[in-house]
């Protein structure tokens, strides 16, 4: 997640099942943070032990998927409300009511009056999400990628995942009693559903048009777990930098990390695909410097706010990424601009690009420019030489050590396949001058799968034909039952003791 991190110590493979405060100790965020991913974890565990890798109550179960054909407007589904369970992650379909206002003056049929209320109004939103509207989703109908499939049959499935929400973009987890000079508190973790289609031939079934639901779903297993799969890993380490005795910084004169903080180095895929294909970005802040946009003029971005100091503000040369819901929900990224100009007292900086069309105009979807402290290299010597960039970010290159800063360094394994938001996180401490990172016996770095982004599937529905739809769903019903009744040998025990306990009490000297 980008959120202000010191560190992430949760680790299922420890088998911690709780943090302990101790007295007189520092409170650190890593080990609050550690209980409640314990919890979670825990949880999650025993739902899934239980339901099994999806399912629904019975009585409550969500995203029923409807078809809805329509010769003149685009296809549609309807997303039935209600509750799902995915590897033990809650997902709720249900679409929350809208409040009811109060003007200055009772409406007629409010409690009190004579009369009935009057009808919902015409503008009155629907009762379920549908294909188009669903919360987290964005699907646009100008763009033919995001409509539902014409050849059928096609499958309906839904794509869950976590990602942090700060109060840049959801501004009521301000504390505004703390005043606009304080930062923010706590941020959030937001589960994330998006029901999307997938055509049929992705699951490379004999006969999808007579396909059972049974075969169905077995194929979507294994499209799902190979997608959901990682498929590449990355090694840390931090050397002595090339003329480290010239640094004046003050560090331990062998430290391999030069930087004068301690930082949370973040590694995450921009652009996916092959190595070929692939560019990454890094932040030393695990990309939580972040500015809320009030204002986008062609290049020029009015800031709500600039940074707290000048660790975590914006300068000229800085690579930014133009972000909002719709983007983050999509994960289709973007070039990132360059600042090439910053006006501080008016609180906007000149972007080296517009951004895309489709970003940042909206201002009920926050719009903020992220911050990400990669720099273009100068030159490109043979030994140590930084990564190449391309549209804004670094390009990946597999099998040799890549320089970030400071003396950190990573390696991506030769072979990986990427995916957007695929990360790493790599504490760097100045107290030891080197980094958090797996080791062998050897003192050796271990290739690690990314941190996230961690995927999960289910299916939904099989669209075989018009206003037909094989209900894919798994559901369970409740685990408690009625007590069963005593029989006649358990009643007669029963009075008998009763009678006993009366007799004995009745025997008891008054007094």
């Amino acid at each position: 997640m980008h959120a202000d991190l010191s560190r992430v110590t949760f680790r299922p493979g420890r088998h911690y099942s709780a943090v302990v405060a101790q007295q007189g100790r520092a409170q650190l965020d890593a080990d609050a943070n550690e209980q409640t991913a314990i919890q979670l974890h825990q949880v999650r565990t025993l739902a899934a032990d239980l339901i099994g890798q999806h399912g629904g109550p019975a009585a409550d179960a969500g995203f029923h998927i409807t078809f809805q054909g329509g010769s003149r407007d685009l296809d549609d589904l309807t997303i039935g409300g209600g509750r799902y369970y995915v590897d033990g992650i809650l997902c709720d379909a249900t679409r929350p009511l809208p409040g009811a206002a109060v003007g200055d003056e009772a409406p007629e049929g409010a409690p009190g009056d004579e009369g009935e209320a009057d009808p919902p109004g015409p503008d009155e939103p629907p009762a379920t999400w549908t294909y188009w509207d669903q919360p987290d989703a964005y699907r646009d109908p100008e763009r033919p990628g995001d409509r539902l499939p014409e050849r059928r049959p096609f499958l309906v499935y839904l794509k869950v995942w976590e990602r942090s929400v700060s109060a840049t973009e959801d501004p009521a987890l301000r504390e505004v009693a703390l005043g606009p000079a304080m930062p923010d508190t706590a941020a959030r973790v937001k589960v994330v559903w998006q029901v999307l289609p997938l055509e049929g031939s992705a699951l490379e079934l004999e006969d999808p048009e007579g396909a059972t639901k049974e075969q169905v779903g077995k194929a979507f297993g294994a499209w799902a777990r190979k997608a959901a799969a990682p498929a590449s890993r990355l090694a840390a380490r931090a050397e002595r930098p090339e003329h480290a005795d010239e640094d004046p910084c003050l560090v331990r004169p062998d430290a391999r990390y030069r930087g004068p903080e301690n930082q949370l180095y973040r590694v995450e895929i921009h652009e996916g695909g092959t190595a070929r294909e692939a560019t990454f970005k890094w932040s030393r802040e695990n990309g939580s410097v972040v500015f809320p946009v009030d204002e986008l003029d062609g290049t020029w971005v009015v800031l709500a706010s600039l940074g707290g100091d000048d660790k975590l503000d914006l300068n000229v040369g800085d690579r930014v990424e133009f972000v909002d819901a719709a983007y983050t929900g999509r994960g289709e990224p973007l070039p990132l601009p360059r600042v090439e100009e910053a006006d501080l007292p008016g609180r906007r900086v000149r972007l080296s690009g517009e951004p895309a069309p489709g970003v940042g105009r909206r201002p009920e979807l926050r719009p903020f420019l992220r911050r990400w402290d990669h720099r273009e290299p100068t030159r490109r010597p043979r030994k140590g030489a930084a990564a190449r960039s391309r549209h804004g970010a670094l390009a990946v290159e597999e099998g040799r050590w890549l320089p970030l800063e400071d003396g950190v360094e990573v390696y991506f394994a030769p072979g990986g396949t990427y995916r957007p938001g695929d990360h790493w996180l790599i504490p760097a401490r100045t107290a030891t001058g080197a980094v958090e990172w797996p080791v062998n016996t050897a003192r050796q770095p271990l290739l690690q799968a990314p941190a996230g982004i961690q995927v999960h599937y289910a299916p939904l529905a099989w669209v075989t034909a018009e206003q037909a739809e094989l209900d894919l769903r798994m559901v369970f019903g409740p685990l408690a039952t009625p007590a069963p009744a005593a029989d006649a040998e358990a009643l007669a025990a029963e009075a008998a003791a009763e009678a006993e306990a009366r007799a004995a009490a009745e025997a008891e000297p008054e007094g």
